[in-house]
């Protein structure tokens, strides 16, 4: 590893599993504090058992709900003094055609989740970022760029966060905190087991050969350097570059390539 984070105190929301577990281990491995947050007590107790690091603190929070956020960040701040880096990691998805829907409530569970999680803890985090001049991350994806079928939801909740995150570089261009947001490709990740359906459920099943993705470890690593390099977007792969390019200037083409990529997919809604 040639970053350090020796001392420095990071918050990763949603760091029980997948990326976030990943942020929560490598982090520790180079030299921070850490702090994480999950819904399930259970799941956090075995992060620790696994971790067994004193260096690591959890707390069950819900980030869809702004007072868990709220005592999560308060109490981290109090137990370590300081943050430096927050990363908005904790996310969820879903695989359902916009008019299959049974009802909203899935889109508003992604929105509250994927948006207004990060914009809960950015908010109680910023005054303790704005001492420490740290940084704030989060982690999207293409879908923050290009909108995908069967994932309105998702599209939607990242293209806000990438936009809230962007006013928010915007506002504290001269306060010396840093924000940036990630975007990694397909990750080999319990995220699209636990997407949800049209009824509102969790689909149990991934589309995608888990095996052939990228790991949450090189997703970790490569969202660290981008953080100490203080870059201002990091997408991960040549498929997402290609994809954003190809939006910009033939946003017609892509729709159709975007469209026959997702109509291949296992199970595809599309027809």
């Amino acid at each position: 590893m040639s970053f350090s984070f020796q001392n420095k105190v990071v918050v990763v929301t949603g760091g029980s599993s997948g990326i976030g577990e990943a942020l929560v281990r490598n982090f520790l491995a180079g030299g921070a504090l850490v702090a994480t947050c999950g819904r399930h007590q259970d799941k956090l107790d075995t992060l620790q058992t696994n971790i067994a690091n004193e260096r690591l603190y959890t707390q069950v929070a819900d980030v869809s709900k702004e007072e868990d956020c709220r005592d999560f960040i308060e109490n981290v701040a109090h137990k370590f003094g300081r943050i430096d880096v927050l990363i908005n990691n904790a996310g969820m998805s879903m695989r359902a055609l916009f008019d299959q829907l049974e009802d909203l409530s899935v889109m508003k569970r992604l929105m509250d989740i994927n948006f207004w999680g990060c914009v809960y803890c950015t908010r109680y985090a910023l005054p303790e970022l704005k001492k420490s001049q740290g940084t704030v991350v989060g982690v999207s994806s293409i879908a923050g760029y290009r909108g995908l079928p069967g994932r309105a939801g998702y599209s939607a909740s990242k293209f806000a966060m990438q936009g809230f995150l962007e006013v928010l570089r915007t506002e504290n261009l001269h306060t010396g905190v840093h924000v940036m947001w990630v975007c990694p490709g397909f990750t080999a990740s319990n995220i699209r087991n636990t997407a949800l359906n049209k009824e509102g459920k969790a689909q149990a099943e991934t589309p995608l050969k888990e095996n052939k993705l990228m790991t949450a470890d090189e997703v970790a690593l490569r969202m660290m350097k981008g953080i100490s390099r203080k870059k201002r977007t990091e997408i991960m792969t040549s498929q997402g570059k290609l994809t954003v390019f190809m939006n910009k200037w033939f946003p017609s083409l892509t729709d159709k390539l975007v469209y026959n990529f997702f109509a291949k997919e296992p199970g595809s809604p599309l027809k």
